[in-house]
């Protein structure tokens, strides 16, 4: 984590950019036989002959666990997500975690894209096709970006029994402005395009008006009344126009993705989710 925060929102030197990132891959994955749940690195087929790289870890002494997908934002990567996972494996699923185009090790060939539910699609592909885990029930948690990432996948993906959205913008484009300039300088980097107002224009895409209404798996929004990056209304918005079961946990003393007080809602995310897995 220290090759990752060293590279955070760091990309006016892509070579630096991608050579701190490497050693962010290599370190974890030299570290992996040695967790208190060890995992394995796995190639993930995608669209068009690509591959996605993701990091499987399964809880101890139960076969075919359900299993929890697990999705960053846009300034962090799969193996940030480590303590999330933690907490869900501490409850008996497996995770998942991966980086999706634009993010992480796919942010050297691919643009971020709205579509999520593309990656995610192929992430549950590849689970089918393990038999070690139980492909019939799946969630998904996304942080920050992943927090409308999250959502919007579920919207187009009837394999996801539960979603988690945490600090996910409703309307990223409309959002835009608000952000700061090294943030609006990662968007710019991470969507491929040529200044700010191109990758605005991008970001009108990643809009989930008219989209919620087709989240018909349970739903938990998580925000922070003091994040600074996402307005709290963006949540009340996804929960009201979710099509099926949703909830809202807005903690009034949360920053962006609730990270000053992990403890109030980390663990007690993963008891929500193993619930509606049915684990």
């Amino acid at each position: 984590m220290t090759y990752h925060f060293g590279k955070f929102v760091f990309v006016q030197n892509p070579t630096a950019l991608r050579e701190a990132h490497e050693h962010v891959v290599q370190t974890y994955r030299r570290a992996l036989p040695y967790f208190e749940f060890p995992g394995e690195r796995v190639a993930i087929p995608y669209e068009q002959g690509g591959t996605m790289y993701g990091i499987l870890r399964k809880p101890w002494h139960i076969p075919r666990p359900p299993v929890v997908i697990l999705v960053p934002g846009l300034d962090s990567v799969k193996e940030e997500l480590h303590n999330y996972g933690d907490d869900f494996l501490r409850r008996g699923m497996a995770v998942l975690a991966i980086d999706g185009p634009g993010q992480g090790e796919m942010e050297f060939q691919y643009p971020l894209r709205h579509d999520f539910e593309v990656p995610v699609r192929s992430a549950v592909d590849y689970l089918e096709g393990r038999s070690d885990v139980d492909v019939s029930r799946v969630g998904l948690m996304g942080v920050s970006l992943g927090g409308y990432f999250a959502p919007r996948a579920a919207a187009f993906e009837p394999r996801l029994k539960a979603v988690i959205a945490n600090a996910g913008a409703y309307n990223f484009a409309e959002n835009f402005e608000r952000l700061p300039l090294l943030t609006r300088e990662a968007f710019t980097y991470r969507t491929k395009s040529a200044n700010e107002s191109e990758a605005r224009t991008k970001l009108e895409a990643f809009n989930l008006q008219g989209v919620m209404k087709n989240v018909q798996c349970p739903l938990l929004v998580i925000m922070g009344r003091l994040d600074r990056l996402i307005p709290p209304v963006a949540a009340e918005k996804m929960v009201a126009e979710a099509g099926g079961e949703a909830e809202l946990w807005m903690f009034e003393d949360g920053n962006h993705v609730c990270n000053n007080i992990p403890y109030k809602h980390r663990p007690q995310q993963a008891d929500w989710m193993r619930k509606k897995l049915g684990n």
